[in-house]
């Protein structure tokens, strides 16, 4: 569930519900998903969580992908866990586990308008945590909480030490050193860090000096009754606390306090090695851990360093340029002779018997041709701009959509052939295309690197941007369903009711007329539903993958491309006179969704000057 389907689609819906039943059901919904077959690689294609390695960071012998964690408190029963260990965390708190499940004393409850949240006071029992975690295939390190007794906390080590690698006692400092010993020995000495809330008293962090060699640091946890606001600075300042108390082998987790990038920056800028999201992952959403890893990365930058470029690059930029190039030429024939000579050869008839015939049917085939001219026209901008600004600099994603788009555009080439029309220019096209995406294709196999992004607080561009980025993933899902139902048409039908209204003749008419023609027309209305396909492709896939802060290059990328096919596609119709409205109607709906788009996406992908990043920057990193 991306932040752009959480806030504009099942947020506003959920906060109507009770909280613990809204709760659920996204977190058992989840986990189904990622039970069901691909349903994990359904996730991960939504997502796109992959960071950098050198995000990935230690606690003892312990390698996290991450520095950022899940707090326990989102899913205390455990019923989205399986469904977590998808969406980019370093590490997942489990718990807190108890000997037996403790009542919840209180209903949780999120106030959307303040954006404050309470917790359940609930723990599972091990038995139950137990049948929980054997279910879930793990993907990153768990945390587990233990709670209780001195002797339940030593029992419930024995039962959990193969389920947890890093865990959390939550006892005072005073009473820890007591079974601290044989509580390491039952866990085989697997990193141990001790729970203490946010405003912990001084003579707790001094009993803390006894026993900091024993323990691998401690987890400063958010207090329920206060703010975020409160909590973050009562965290800095416990965090400088125990800095100036306990060395610097100490490695401090806070749980709690992060409503949006810039809080864990804070956090991370005081001292803290790795933070946890709790109330904060329900206000922002889904991507808030990949937001503060992408500006992390971004941040640690002391300057703006010259990006190495990646060789291969540019034969995916030629390769764009083809398919502009072929598009630019395809426009110029369906606005003057329509038909080839070698359509001609095929027909057995010339242009003017066609004309002559019936000159709507000439018109039809124009107004396809040229549709198909301004969708490769658009495919091409967007092809040598995703090389240009994404793969030049080693960007996956970018590599990732260029792959996707073309190789089913070249698979579209077995549609042309399906229907008694072999176009052998279309097919000297994809052979001199084809060398070009290769090149491009192997030599940029090392383009592994993620993005990074300023992008640190949930304000109105962000909450705006979220809008604009729903109307892209609907706009090129539409593309692509309208690609495969024209495509679908081409190969059987070949014509809509509102079609033969236009011609004014039905399909048996032009078969008396000449046999060959409706292949041709077949042909045409393939070709135009592949490329509708591929570039539905490359518009669901940047809106999915590459809509950053600032990242100006994006929003040219679909305000530029979108032009030719939308400017074409209607003057084609136009044009011809066919305005059938329920024909065009489509056409209207993708229009309104790009407009949406380009306007609502603006503010948030539009450059600051360079004096207010810096001015951003200097906040950020405050003393």
């Amino acid at each position: 569930m991306p932040d752009w389907s959480y806030h504009n689609i099942f947020k506003p819906f959920l906060s109507k519900l009770p909280e613990s039943f809204s709760r659920e059901f996204i977190h058992r919904s989840i986990s189904t998903i990622a039970s069901l077959p691909f349903g994990q690689k359904v996730i991960e294609f939504l997502g796109h969580f992959d960071v950098n390695d050198s995000a990935k960071a230690m606690i003892g012998d312990i390698l996290l992908p991450n520095r950022v964690g899940l707090s326990g408190k989102i899913d205390p029963f455990l019923s989205g866990t399986k469904g977590f260990t998808n969406l980019g965390f370093g590490f997942i708190e489990i718990g807190p586990v108890s000997l037996h499940d403790v009542e919840i004393h209180q209903t949780p409850k999120a106030n959307f308008k303040t954006k404050e949240m309470t917790f359940p006071n609930v723990s599972l029992g091990y038995k139950k945590v137990i049948l929980k975690l054997e279910q879930i295939d793990k993907k990153q390190p768990f945390m587990i909480r233990l709670t209780g007794s001195p002797d339940e906390v030593l029992y419930l080590a024995s039962k959990m030490e193969r389920y947890g690698d890093l865990f959390v006692i939550e006892t005072l400092p005073n009473e820890a050193i007591t079974f601290l010993h044989e509580f390491k020995n039952t866990l085989h000495h697997k990193p141990i860090f001790l729970s203490l809330p946010s405003h912990v008293k001084n003579d707790q962090l001094s009993e803390l000096v006894s026993i900091q060699d024993q323990i691998a640091g401690v987890v400063i946890d958010e207090v329920n009754e206060q703010s975020n606001e409160e909590n973050k600075h009562s965290m800095i300042e416990t965090i400088h606390r125990i800095k100036s108390h306990l060395s610097n082998h100490i490695q401090i987790i806070t749980s709690g306090g992060v409503r949006e990038p810039k809080d864990a920056i804070e956090l991370y800028k005081a001292g803290a090695e790795f933070v946890m999201v709790s109330c904060g992952y329900v206000f922002s959403g889904p991507g808030l851990p990949k937001r503060i890893n992408e500006a992390v990365q971004y941040l640690e930058e002391k300057e703006k360093e010259k990006e190495i470029e990646t060789f291969g690059w540019q034969s995916y930029w030629l390769f764009g340029f083809g398919i502009f190039l072929g598009g630019l030429i395809a426009l110029i024939l369906s606005m003057t002779t329509i038909i080839l000579p070698y359509d001609e050869a095929f027909l057995n008839i010339t242009r003017e018997d066609i004309l002559a015939f019936n000159e709507r049917v000439l018109y039809f085939m124009s107004h396809d041709r040229m549709t198909l001219a301004g969708t490769m026209i658009s495919a091409g901008i967007v092809y040598m701009q995703l090389a240009k600004h994404g793969v030049k600099y080693q960007l996956h994603w970018t590599k990732k959509v260029i792959d996707t788009a073309a190789i089913c555009g070249f698979l579209g080439f077995l549609l042309f052939i399906g229907y008694g029309y072999f176009d052998w220019l279309h097919l000297i096209f994809y052979l001199l295309l084809l060398p070009f995406f290769l090149n491009g294709y192997m030599k940029t196999k090392h383009a592994q690197k993620t993005p990074k992004s300023l992008d640190l607080v949930n304000d109105w561009k962000w909450r705006l941007n979220l809008i604009g980025q729903l109307s892209f993933v609907i706009l090129g899902a539409a593309f692509i369903i309208g690609g495969i139902v024209i495509s679908t048409i081409g190969v059987s039908t070949i014509f809509v009711p509102t079609d033969i209204e236009y011609i004014c003749m039905p399909k048996e008419i032009l078969d008396e007329f000449n046999d060959r023609l409706i292949p041709v027309i077949a042909h045409d209305r393939a070709g135009f539903g592949t490329a509708l396909i591929s570039t539905g492709l490359l518009v669901f896939l940047i809106a999915l993958w590459g809509f950053r802060r600032e990242d100006t290059w994006i929003w040219w990328t679909l305000t530029i491309g979108g032009i030719p096919a939308f400017f074409t596609g209607f003057w084609a119709h136009f044009m011809i006179g066919y305005t059938s409205f329920i024909h065009l109607l489509p056409a209207y709906f993708a229009l309104a969704l790009y407009l949406i788009g380009v306007v609502t996406t603006y503010p948030n992908f539009k450059k600051q000057s360079s004096a207010k990043l810096q001015a951003k920057r200097f906040l950020v990193f405050r003393n």
